[in-house]
């Protein structure tokens, strides 16, 4: 059995095999579960096999020192100036004020794509400047937007040293194997990693362990979401073949611009929203693309993306929070 939520409220349930029982009476299943509640601002991690809460923001002090804290952020789309988000630097200023004001500490910053809007030197220069006072390492995928107009040429001048291909690579933090896809470059109405990347892939996961977190990130989801939308990537299936031998695999995209996840056995997907504008649900308008909302509520459907790893059971929680400090909405929608 599969579920998938939309920030939070199960949304539909196809066949699948559960998974088994934790020893401790929380199978992986339910840790799930909790976690998307983590939509209201709470970060949930397991001490001693008891689930426990804490309010994002509020000080954490680890169990043990290989537990860890990241920050994923997506589309900023510096550049854009539509009615949607006339500021977008402002929007973004605002994502790295909050990360920065968290109290506990974030070890560095994933940016799921999308970084700029027109793939322009000068937007990327001021993504640069802005990121700059993370005070913390990012690490970086592209999104259809910074390859569109080069190919990605100018993203791999900036942000492509020591990757593979189009941007592709793998780095190791605390006992947890981070995996940065690129599958905006072969777009064929989805996504695509390409034969190349996953013959990579495939070489790449020969050297880690089976009991080793995997954690991916990519640009367009993993997972066919919403296919007449592009919202999927085509050739997903080989990748997570090669991934079901790992008892903990967590996926972490943007490009949808709003918070969705789904449990698929060993596997956990989460969409992050924007730091620039949101889109429309699934099927909610004629197409995707950006959403205009009032200006009291745009903070509200803007927001960042925390993930802690609990070292003691290898999971990883997550918890998305908006720029306004407001919960995220729980709403229902059918896919």
């Amino acid at each position: 059995m599969s579920e998938i939520f939309e920030t939070g409220i199960p949304q539909r349930l196809t066949e699948h095999q559960p998974t088994g029982s934790e020893n401790d009476g929380i199978n992986r299943r339910g840790f799930l579960k909790c976690m998307a509640w983590a939509g209201t601002g709470l970060v949930w991690s397991f001490a001693g096999g008891v689930p426990v809460s804490r309010v994002f923001g509020q000080t954490h002090q680890p169990s043990r020192q290989a537990d860890f804290s990241f920050v994923q952020i997506s589309d900023s789309h510096i550049g854009f100036n539509k009615p949607a988000n006339a500021d977008v630097t402002a929007t973004l200023h605002t994502a790295l004020e909050k990360i920065n004001g968290y109290s506990g500490v974030t070890d560095f910053l994933i940016h799921t794509g999308d970084l700029t809007h027109s793939a322009k030197p000068a937007e990327f220069d001021t993504l640069q400047q802005v990121l700059s006072g993370a005070k913390r390492q990012v690490f970086y995928v592209p999104g259809e937007h910074d390859t569109a107009v080069d190919d990605g040429k100018l993203f791999l001048e900036r942000y492509g040293k020591d990757t593979k291909g189009n941007g592709w690579y793998s780095f190791d933090h605390k006992g947890v194997h981070f995996i940065g896809l690129v599958n905006v470059v072969q777009l064929e109405g989805m996504g695509k990693i390409g034969q190349d990347q996953l013959n990579w892939l495939k070489q790449d996961l020969s050297g880690v362990k089976n009991s080793t977190p995997v954690v991916l990130f990519a640009h367009i989801p993993l997972w066919t979401l919403y296919p007449s939308w592009g919202w999927g990537t085509s050739d997903s299936e080989q990748a997570f073949a090669m991934l079901k031998r790992f008892g903990s695999v967590t996926v972490l995209n943007g490009h949808i611009h709003q918070v969705m996840q789904k449990v698929e056995g060993n596997v956990s997907f989460h969409t992050a929203m924007s730091t620039a504008f949101p889109q429309p649900a699934p099927g909610s308008a004629p197409s995707p693309g950006p959403m205009k909302v009032s200006a009291e509520r745009l903070r509200d459907v803007l927001g960042i993306t925390e993930v802690h790893f609990v070292a003691q059971k290898h999971q990883l929680a997550i918890v998305d929070a908006s720029l306004s400090g407001t919960p995220v909405e729980h709403s229902a929608a059918s896919l």
